[in-house]
């Protein structure tokens, strides 16, 4: 008796467990994200002293393909690490602030703000 009790529950978490895995979209496996490298990307303030505009979106970007992040992280990492001039120029900017700002957007409006204004000579005579 109590053996067909068992094989009639067992049935049961059987009919359980496949209608829980048929809900389950395309059985793709669960991505996490690795936030915990935010701390590998520098602080970035913009000034000549500092770290170039390059440097800084080249270290989000490695950080962000070993961490599975998103372009949204990306955004929200590189938002998080600006200072001094670069963090001014972002509050002022409503470009950035618009709802489908992407981190494309923010890259090309960076690249604008801080390119290099200096002449190849001045670069040769600074060699």
């Amino acid at each position: 008796m109590a053996e067909v009790r068992l094989q009639m529950e067992l049935a049961e978490i059987k009919a359980e467990f496949q209608r829980l895995r048929e809900r389950v979209p395309g059985g793709a496996p669960a991505v996490n994200k690795d936030l915990s490298l935010i701390s590998l990307v520098p602080k970035w303030s913009g000034s000549e002293a500092g770290i170039p505009l390059e440097e800084f979106i080249s270290s989000i970007e490695g950080a962000a393909s070993v961490g599975l992040w998103e372009d949204s992280d990306r955004l929200r990492v590189a938002i998080l690490r600006l200072r001094d001039a670069t963090k001014q120029i972002y509050n002022g900017c409503l470009e950035l602030h618009s709802q489908g700002v992407t981190w494309k957007m923010c890259k090309d409006v960076f690249r604008q703000w801080f390119r290099d204004t200096h002449t190849d000579q001045y670069h040769f005579m600074r060699l």
